[in-house]
């Protein structure tokens, strides 16, 4: 069993940053993706990446590749979403994940965070 507890969030002006943190606890953490998905307010859920134990951050959509960045540290379990360049339609609630293969799929992401609203907005 796998807990995730995020952090950060709130409200930033278009072209503003903003991290997004996930810390993770339980057995075997170096076997799990762990990573980040969001939903937008009246749309469909959508992947934004995920981290293995080694290597980068993979999956990125169109819609945020070049402005968002995955980071896992191994040392204290947590996952991290660096959002750069923010638009208002990154509006979302955004979801710490984890799973224990890389996949698109949101379906395959058995472990979930609560929640975050992050908010662009002038």
């Amino acid at each position: 069993q796998l807990q995730l507890a995020q952090s950060g969030g709130g409200l930033v002006q278009p072209g503003g940053s903003l991290r997004l943190s996930c810390a993770a606890s339980g057995r075997a953490l170096n076997t799990y993706w762990l990573g980040w998905i969001r939903q937008p307010p009246g749309k469909e859920r959508e992947f934004l990446g995920v981290q293995g134990w080694s290597g980068p951050g993979i999956g990125y959509p169109d819609s945020v590749l070049g402005r968002f960045t995955i980071s896992r540290d191994k040392d204290t379990e947590t996952v991290y979403l660096q959002m750069n360049s923010l638009k208002p339609e990154d509006t979302a609630v955004y979801y710490c994940v984890a799973g224990l293969m890389f996949s698109r799929s949101i379906d395959d992401y058995e472990f979930w965070g609560q929640g975050t609203q992050v908010t662009v907005s002038s």
